[in-house]
């Protein structure tokens, strides 16, 4: 992807060389009342992700992890600081807790359950290795530039998967091209991945279903019902897109709907903070939009970061740029073949939405300490990884 801040270096360095070079913490959306039938517990994790947390919670309380909220996923690679909301239990139990890489920090109690945007905004404290104190300097001057014009609102490569191809599952889903989609999902091994997995893909490519099967990894266990599927049918595909859970299309559908997001925001990276006439204008407070009728009146309003320009999640309820925006979302989607009312894939309800092409960094510091330091606070859904993509650009 570009880099909004092409004019300035990048300084190098690696991120994540150990957990604690990766801090994270929830600001949270409101704090609890002290009363209700949902204890709020806040944790520190350490190397795990937040629905591996989950497991081993639910798992050492003997409840069922969805009875476990949470307002956002936190990365594994790192340390962590995020509240649960866990239901039926008591918060005497709950302080008994003692698991690896988990720590308790408060209890409380609430009247709801935790849900993913119940949060104010995530603070991040990281640290780059292997630079040296000539990078300060450089990294102060473009998280300067990107406190004044905000951060590009890329997905990131976590959205796409460890195969990269969730976009690619997601366009197959859209459309409906079947026999393709079980090639890409279930066949065709990547040099990264591990042997048994690449024999079974292999067996897979080969039209050995049974064999695939018996060799399958239990790790993969979403690709393993839908090959039970597959097995079960004679080796028929037609109706494999039934057998697919929900949440997994859910995600495919979405991949895809963010790689045609990115493209779209890397031919508007150069006025990015600028408003067009026809954009569809992202309000922050609430997240509603707007048509802008007249780009002169409205940008003071950019200019304060209370709006931005923003770009198509495409489904068929979304709300559709006009003017010159809208004639590149049309073309975007006419190179593709497709229309928006073709993304509501089968068994979903897609709607569509719109995602500001910018995202506002606040509380920015850097230091150095042995090492190069950044600081920051960042809405829900903005991914630090790039910001540090700007600043690194390695």
């Amino acid at each position: 992807m570009p880099f909004l801040t092409n004019n300035q270096p990048g300084i190098g360095g690696q991120l994540k060389v150990e957990p604690e070079d990766f801090f994270v913490e929830e600001i949270p959306l409101y704090l609890p009342s002290g009363q209700g039938q949902h204890v709020y517990v806040e944790i520190e994790k350490r190397g795990l992700s937040t629905n591996a947390a989950r497991r081993k919670i639910a798992h050492a309380l003997n409840v069922s992890p969805h009875v476990i909220g949470y307002a956002g996923l936190k990365d594994t690679h790192a340390v962590t600081r995020q509240t649960l909301s866990i239901d039926g239990v008591a918060p005497e139990t709950v302080e008994t807790l003692s698991l690896p890489d988990i720590r308790i920090l408060q209890i409380n109690r609430h009247q709801n359950k935790l849900k993913v945007g119940h949060l104010a905004a995530n603070r991040f404290v990281i640290r780059v290795r292997n630079v040296t104190e000539d990078a300060l300097p450089i990294a102060e001057k473009t998280l300067a530039i990107l406190a004044e014009k905000g951060v590009p609102n890329f997905f990131g490569q976590q959205r796409f998967g460890n195969r990269a191809n969730t976009h690619r599952l997601g366009e197959l889903l859209v459309r409906r091209n079947v026999t393709e989609f079980v090639a890409e999902y279930l066949g065709r091994p990547q040099p990264h991945e591990a042997e048994p997995a690449k024999i079974a893909r292999q067996l897979v490519d080969e039209g050995c279903w049974g064999e695939a099967l018996a060799r399958w990894p239990s790790a993969l266990s979403d690709e393993r019902r839908v090959l039970v599927s597959i097995v079960r049918a004679g080796g028929e595909v037609e109706g494999i897109f039934h057998a697919l859970d929900k949440k997994s299309k859910q995600f495919f559908v979405s991949a895809f709907q963010s790689e045609l997001f990115n493209k779209l925001l890397a031919q508007r990276l150069d006025h990015i903070d600028r408003l067009q006439e026809g954009d569809v204008a992202y309000i922050h407070q609430n997240g509603a939009a707007f048509i802008v009728e007249d780009a002169e009146v409205e940008q003071p309003r950019a200019d304060r970061f209370e709006i931005s320009p923003s770009g198509p999640l495409f489904g068929p309820k979304m709300l559709s740029a006009r003017g010159v925006p809208g004639q590149r979302e049309e073309t975007i989607l006419a190179q593709q073949g497709l229309s928006k009312d073709d993304f509501a894939a089968p068994g979903l309800k897609i709607r569509g939405a719109r995602r500001p092409y910018r995202f506002k960094l606040k509380q920015v510091r850097v230091w150095w300490d042995g090492g190069l330091f950044v600081s920051f606070e960042l809405p829900p859904g903005a991914y630090a990884t790039m910001v540090m993509a700007e600043v690194m650009k390695n």
